[in-house]
């Protein structure tokens, strides 16, 4: 049985992913950093079907913590030959309002996360000449988003990042791959009203918001064996806002 990790897994597009993998046939990792209960919850309702599921905390922009996230799961599970990095925080401010902190926190999440999950995760799949790597952008990381610049700046580096690792493994049979979501039903929309949410709605093609199980059944395909021959493509799941 493979071994997925799956960051920020605890609740949204990130819980989703998880119980679709550990659906799929994957032993679940499911990270998290404050939401215990909610990843204690999603990992005893997998094992309640019969799936291998562990929680495990970390904040992944402590790469220690990091280190230690990846040998726990090793340990329990065995080596991670699927990695997700969908850890992310959300916060709209204008930019001359942005401090160093809002800048720092907002990077160290959405990019040295990944960056320490992938440098992590990379020695066990490149000896096991096999590997998925599968970053959770957002489509403001393609068009950029007012009001969420830090957020933007964020996403785009991890595009780039998803790039040039792809081409970098590649010749190890690791895919490194990228969703860029839209406007999708999760907590991270809390802040938005009625209204807003109606606007955005209007404004996608499909003319409805998307839902986390759609970003999850394209994860689950990006994550198999199946999708061997595609590496490095960020793929948007946004309803058409963003072509």
């Amino acid at each position: 049985m493979e071994t997925a990790l799956i960051t920020g897994g605890s609740r949204g597009i990130g819980a989703a992913i998880a119980a679709a993998l550990a659906r799929a046939g994957y032993a679940v990792a499911i990270n998290y950093n404050h939401s215990a209960e909610a990843a204690e919850a999603l990992a005893a309702s997998l094992r309640a079907e019969g799936r291998a599921a562990l929680p495990v905390q970390a904040d992944v922009s402590d790469p220690a913590q990091v280190a230690a996230m990846f040998a726990a799961v090793e340990r329990q599970l065995g080596a991670v030959s699927v990695l997700v990095n969908n850890a992310g925080i959300a916060q709209q401010k204008l930019f001359t309002d942005l401090s160093d902190a809002d800048w720092r926190r907002m990077m160290g999440v959405h990019l040295d996360g990944a960056f320490y999950c992938c440098r992590a995760a990379l020695p066990a799949m490149i000896r096991a000449r096999y590997g998925r790597i599968l970053n959770i952008a957002s489509m403001w990381g393609q068009v950029g988003g007012s009001c969420e610049v830090h957020y933007s700046a964020a996403k785009a580096g991890l595009i780039g990042l998803t790039k040039a690792l792809a081409k970098e493994e590649g010749p190890s049979g690791i895919t490194v791959n990228c969703i860029a979501p839209g406007v999708v039903d999760t907590d991270m929309m809390a802040s938005f009203s009625a209204e807003d949410r109606a606007a955005l709605a209007d404004e996608t093609p499909v003319c409805r918001l998307g839902n986390a199980d759609e970003v999850a059944a394209a994860a689950v395909f990006l994550c198999s064996p199946a999708a061997g021959f595609i590496t490095g493509q960020v793929l948007g799941v946004n309803g058409g806002l963003v072509t």
